[in-house]
């Protein structure tokens, strides 16, 4: 693909890594795409701004997005997360106050310990 001339091995290993490379490449746009447009904090003329530049300079302007974003991304992604959890536990019908009703049974049961209880109280709660 890469390489002009006969099949070596070494020219296999250059395609397959220029393969992953495109991959990484594509997953990162796609990441940092999603996320903007998942933003709420910028305008739409930033956005704009942002996709203009992802579309003139895609490599330069994905770096500077994840050096800039990085930690907004991680948060944003926390919150998304916890609000599927949110939302999950209220259509199974998750209760924390069950949670906890079933682990004190554990406990009085000698099924957990101590420790463990305590442990996984605080991850209910929580």
């Amino acid at each position: 693909m890469l390489t002009n001339g006969s099949f070596s091995f070494g020219n296999f290993l250059l395609d397959v890594f220029s393969i992953f490379v495109f991959v990484l490449w594509f997953w990162l746009l796609i990441t940092v795409i999603g996320d903007l447009f998942r933003r709420h904090d910028i305008s739409g003329f930033g956005k704009a701004i942002w996709v203009i530049a992802l579309i003139l300079v895609p490599y330069l302007a994905v770096f500077i997005y994840l050096i800039l974003q990085s930690r907004g991304m991680a948060e944003r992604n926390a919150q998304r997360a916890q609000q599927a959890r949110d939302e999950l536990r209220q259509v199974v019908g998750f209760s924390a106050a069950d949670e906890i009703e079933k682990l004190e049974r554990l406990k009085s049961a000698g099924t957990i310990s101590n420790e463990e209880y305590s442990r996984l109280r605080a991850r209910v709660v929580r």
